[in-house]
């Protein structure tokens, strides 16, 4: 047993510092408060990325107040101001990827990188500066989080949000949204949204994850590059997770059709309220799903 734990403190050390490093080198808790109460401005450039690759640390930290209300609101803030050049987003763009593949005890490392990197995302839209591949890469480590993700808490008392689904599907938006992004790569971001809008496991969403998982599917309709057909396709595909009706009560399966519901309701009500066409037409599709198909 004491060889064990030594072992044990020797994989803790070897963690801690990917794990502890907020508040970064030369901050504080109170002059990280008193930078968000001053509108995030950091004067000299070079502080100002030293400081922004600091803050993907406390990506990780359980305190929501460094995680969510300081490092996410500063990198936010910095990126769509366009404080960052393209060499710079790319640094911060590998070190997210990086706590994609990290260790990830508090279950809000991989999530606060997902939704940073649809920031990252966002600068790209607006003004391109990836190339294909680079577009393609992001677009498949997008796919792959929001796929594998099986932590499905959303708002705990203390530690805030984790909201992985959600931070996914706010990564997927960003991509969709993208003119780049062409009619067979869109296709696979509604494939992995069907994956989550109606989750095998049988957890039932109640934190807001399917307003967020629809946001994408709208905006991909809205560019009106698939056609009717592949609508049909997709969401009877969708449809098909529910499963048949079991004969007795069964709480996965119950969750399952509340998720459903949940999701084509909110699909129903984004193409009703649209005045674009595109996305238009999917009204009668998606009121057919919701009864039954």
């Amino acid at each position: 047993m004491r060889k064990r734990g030594w072992w044990l403190g020797l994989i803790l050390l070897a963690c801690a510092p990917a794990l502890a490093a907020c508040p970064p080198a030369g901050q504080g808790r109170a002059g990280l408060q008193a930078l968000k109460a001053a509108g995030f401005a950091v004067a000299d450039p070079a502080g100002k990325q030293a400081l922004a690759m600091g803050l993907v640390d406390c990506l990780g930290d359980p305190d929501p107040l460094l995680r969510d209300g300081i490092a996410y609101e500063a990198l936010q803030h910095w990126m769509r101001a366009g404080d960052f050049d393209a060499a710079f987003l790319r640094r911060v763009r590998d070190a997210l990827f990086a706590r994609l593949d990290g260790p990830d005890p508090q279950g809000v490392s991989r999530s606060f990188a997902a939704l940073v990197l649809a920031e990252v995302a966002r600068t790209d839209r607006v003004a391109p500066w990836m190339q294909p591949a680079e577009r393609e890469a992001m677009l498949a480590r997008a796919t792959a989080y929001l796929g594998t993700v099986q932590d499905y808490r959303g708002f705990e008392p203390g530690i805030g949000w984790r909201h992985g689904v959600a931070h996914g599907a706010d990564w997927l938006l960003q991509l969709s949204l993208n003119p780049a992004l062409e009619a067979a790569q869109l296709r696979r971001i509604l494939d992995v949204v069907a994956l989550q809008a109606v989750p095998a496991s049988g957890h039932a969403y109640v934190f807001g994850e399917s307003d967020r998982l629809v946001q994408p599917v709208a905006y991909i309709a809205r560019r009106g590059v698939l056609v009717e057909a592949d609508w049909q396709a997709w969401l009877a595909s969708l449809v098909a997770r529910l499963g048949p009706m079991p004969a007795a009560g069964d709480a996965a399966w119950l969750a399952r059709r509340h998720d459903l519901t949940a999701f084509l309701s909110a699909l129903y009500i984004q193409a009703d309220a649209s005045q674009n066409e595109a996305l238009r037409t999917l009204k009668p599709l998606v009121a057919k799903a919701l009864l039954g198909g």
